[in-house]
């Protein structure tokens, strides 16, 4: 499953996601795409400050500023 981050580059809390999700890769299986929210003027209206935010390949918010490691691994369960 492809799992997308939006976050921005200058965002201690995106690298801290970031770190978080490259450690449970190899175990769970999941592609990890990078938006950086300040290339594109529609995903920081939409996103603003509220970073970093992991979405499932649907669009569906998982979890916010903190990874949530149990959401995670909830919906990466379900097929």
């Amino acid at each position: 499953m492809d799992l997308t981050l939006y976050g921005r580059a200058y965002c201690h809390l995106c690298e801290d996601m970031v770190r978080a999700l490259e450690r449970l890769q190899p175990e769970l299986g999941f592609r990890l795409v990078l938006r950086d929210v300040d290339t594109d003027e529609t995903l920081e209206r939409l996103h603003g400050e509220r970073v970093p935010v992991l979405v499932d390949a649907q669009g569906r918010e998982i979890c916010h500023y903190f990874l949530d490691e149990a959401a995670l691994r909830e919906r990466l369960a379900v097929k």
